[in-house]
């Protein structure tokens, strides 16, 4: 597959990625879908990794890397498509910290737990329990409001770091890609060759 297409693809594949993430993220800012819960949110909702990390920063690797599948800055002349494959690898290392970001606060998330009324207060019932929560369900009735905002995170923040691995990986493709897109040059045919 040549540089073009292969950046193309991937590009094509990040788009919807970093759509994901920021869907997720928005999702987290309404605990079962009621807005009435906006000021008893966790830190790690508001630390916004799903809209900025895997959400902005990929959303702008996976476009640089479509448009680096397109003609280059200098049509087919001599340097082909290099100019936008060189931006697309300083826009997938970019896209990749984003999304590393993304996945470290996504699983801070989910090792601490939502921020929800128990016992008569409001805090975090299981942040020293080291993720056990995440297997032992009956724990989760800890939590009497939001209603069902432990199964609410544990499925967003899930997705996000599962979205944001893909992310990173593409990414890191990407930047292999594009970097030999920008010392090889693109192996597709001049429109209008007869060869």
């Amino acid at each position: 597959m040549c540089t073009g297409k292969c950046s193309r693809f991937l590009g094509l594949s990040l788009i919807p990625l970093s759509l994901v993430c920021i869907v997720a993220n928005a999702l987290l800012l309404v605990p079962n879908g009621e807005t009435g819960w906006t000021n008893h949110l966790s830190w790690h909702v508001w630390l916004m990794a799903g809209f900025v990390g895997g959400g902005l920063m990929v959303l702008c690797s996976g476009i640089t890397a479509v448009r680096a599948g397109g003609k280059g800055c200098c049509g087919a002349g001599c340097c082909g498509n290099r100019c936008r494959m060189l931006r697309s690898v300083f826009s997938s290392a970019f896209g990749a910290l984003g999304a590393i970001y993304c996945i470290a606060v996504s699983g801070a998330g989910l090792r601490t737990g939502p921020h929800c009324f128990s016992n008569g207060e409001w805090k975090y019932p299981f942040e020293n329990s080291n993720g056990e929560y995440l297997r032992n369900d009956s724990l989760w009735s800890l939590c009497d409001n939001p209603p069902r905002v432990v199964p609410w995170n544990v499925t967003l923040f899930s997705l996000l770091v599962v979205a944001a691995c893909l992310e990173v990986v593409l990414c890191g493709m990407q930047l292999v890609n594009a970097g030999i897109g920008v010392f090889c040059g693109d192996c597709r045919k001049k429109e209008g060759n007869p060869s």
